[in-house]
């Protein structure tokens, strides 16, 4: 029955059968960390996780008690997500761009949301057993929340709590050693078919770009994909070849500058460095450590439209 509950979890039995034998043995554990790249199921298996540790009291029906947790309106359910700090409030990664807010920088969990899950862990639960914390992306915690957080781990009371991050080495290690590690993997070319075409993202299985990119992370691929409609197709298509001239460079940093902003540009790099390392085998390892100096420089702040300026010269082709 528990293992049921994990059906839509494709291409993960390893974490799928650590967490039922947790449940079966009743040895809860009071952290857990997800360990996996971005997009292999592990908010999915979060879910499902947090909705068999709330079903022994719950009355409701198993359908409505996951649309709750689906919506994060359980009132012993807290989901934490990196945040942009913008005119003095914290906004959650999900509706920055809904707000229009400015990305210039990547988002952080911040030691405020710290805060805020010992508050949360400091009253009793209301309907469930226990409380669920969830914390996506606890790579993106600085060191002064990550050490906040080390207390909550160690006496998080009537609670479990769920670190999301892309593998142990992304964490301090103080946070790894209070919470039992459950491993995510890539998923093979046919679990990828099944996920996208289960999630109704068809479209995406024509992009072998893409998928490449996505390396068996059926999420990460239809996040890349959907970012790939905001390039421009005339801005995209100039990329796709290393400038002629320097004025074809300079207007080509000018666009890339004025039309995306900085997490967009990072998304940008990143694609280039595969177009450009499966276009260009014999120029690509010369060209590709240019290409990582400007994500380097863009991820230390410095001026975009420079950024690119520079990048694009040096690969300048007669």
């Amino acid at each position: 029955m528990v293992r049921s509950q994990f059906d839509g979890l494709v291409g993960q039995d390893t974490a799928v059968a650590l967490l039922c034998r947790a449940i079966a043995q009743r040895r809860l554990a009071p952290a857990y960390l997800f360990a996996g790249p971005h997009g292999v199921g592990r908010r999915r298996a979060a879910a499902h996780f947090a909705e068999i540790l709330f079903a022994p009291e719950s009355g409701e029906p198993p359908a409505a008690l996951g649309r709750r947790i689906a919506q994060r309106n359980h009132p012993d359910l807290l989901w934490v997500e990196p945040t942009y700090l913008h005119q003095g409030k914290l906004i959650g990664a999900s509706v920055a761009a809904e707000v229009g807010v400015s990305r210039k920088s990547p988002p952080q969990t911040r030691l405020e949301q710290v805060r805020q899950i010992a508050q949360f862990l400091g009253r009793p639960p209301l309907e469930a057993p226990r409380a669920v914390v969830v914390i996506e992306a606890a790579e993106t915690m600085a060191e002064g929340a990550a050490n906040g957080l080390l207390k909550t781990l160690e006496e998080p009371g009537q609670a479990t709590i769920i670190l999301l991050a892309p593998d142990p080495q992304s964490l301090l290690p103080t946070l790894v050693s209070r919470c039992q590690t459950i491993p995510f993997q890539r998923l093979n070319a046919a679990d990828m078919a099944t996920v996208l075409q289960r999630v109704g993202h068809p479209e995406v299985l024509e992009q072998p770009q893409i998928l490449a990119m996505a390396q068996g992370s059926p999420g990460g691929a239809i996040a890349a994909y959907q970012q790939l409609q905001t390039i421009p197709a005339d801005l995209l298509t100039a990329l796709h070849q290393p400038p002629g001239s320097l004025r074809q460079a300079l207007e080509q940093a000018r666009q890339v500058a004025k039309t995306l902003d900085t997490e967009s540009q990072l998304w940008l790099l990143d694609y280039l460095l595969n177009w450009y390392w499966q276009s260009y085998p014999a120029e690509s390892p010369r060209w590709l450590p240019k290409l990582e100096a400007a994500k380097s420089y863009l991820r230390r702040f410095v001026q975009p439209r420079l950024v690119w300026e520079v990048m694009l010269m040096e690969l300048v082709q007669p």
